[in-house]
């Protein structure tokens, strides 16, 4: 990535769109709301364009959030969700894939702030890793919700977590002992949401 004079923030967020919110390729009720509430909640922050994923379900929101908003959309390779099955892809070549492909876009908007459509499972194992500020275990402990998004600033020296939704996971499963918190020292930041109520 170039040099980023000024950062760029990404608001990564995970369409949360499945089958039971596409119906024939389009968007139903349910997800148009979704989309809806979130373009109302971002609306103030001068959206300078909308990004997503190749994948069909991330590809229907972003239309809708582009077009809401009154900004270009911008398909990109590289933010899609998790392979699985055969072939599978490993953690490490993921990580990369989606980094390259945040890397462009902030490389785009130096100083602006983009909406990017992708899915949970990608960005719960990617955006930790990049960052600089929290663990890499902290989607584990902080499931993320439908369409909220994780706010991230992106510059030269890094990926910082402004935010990230959600509420922690008190299962048995979550805790120091899932993968990467013991490894990593780096603290997690506090959930926020993305604007004052």
């Amino acid at each position: 990535m170039s040099d980023l004079q000024c950062p760029a923030t990404l608001l990564i967020v995970p369409s949360g769109l499945d089958e039971d919110e596409l119906c024939g390729g389009r968007l139903t009720d349910k997800g148009r709301e979704q989309v809806r509430r979130l373009v109302e909640q971002v609306r103030p922050r001068r959206i300078a364009g909308v990004h997503c994923s190749t994948m069909d379900a991330a590809v229907r929101a972003a239309e809708l959030a582009a077009s809401e908003l009154g900004v270009r959309l911008v398909v990109a390779d590289g933010l899609q969700e998790l392979s699985v099955g055969e072939p599978a892809e490993n953690g490490h070549a993921v990580v990369e894939r989606f980094k390259d492909a945040a890397a462009e876009i902030a490389d785009t908007h130096r100083g602006e702030t983009v909406l990017v459509f992708t899915h949970r499972s990608v960005m719960s194992l990617a955006i930790p890793r990049l960052s600089v500020n929290v663990r890499n275990d902290h989607a584990a402990q902080r499931l993320l919700p439908d369409c909220a998004p994780v706010e991230v600033e992106v510059d030269a020296d890094g990926w910082r977590v402004i935010s990230w939704p959600g509420v922690p996971d008190t299962s048995p499963a979550s805790g120091p002992s899932s993968p990467g918190g013991a490894q990593n020292r780096r603290e997690p930041t506090s959930s926020m949401p993305l604007s004052a109520s």
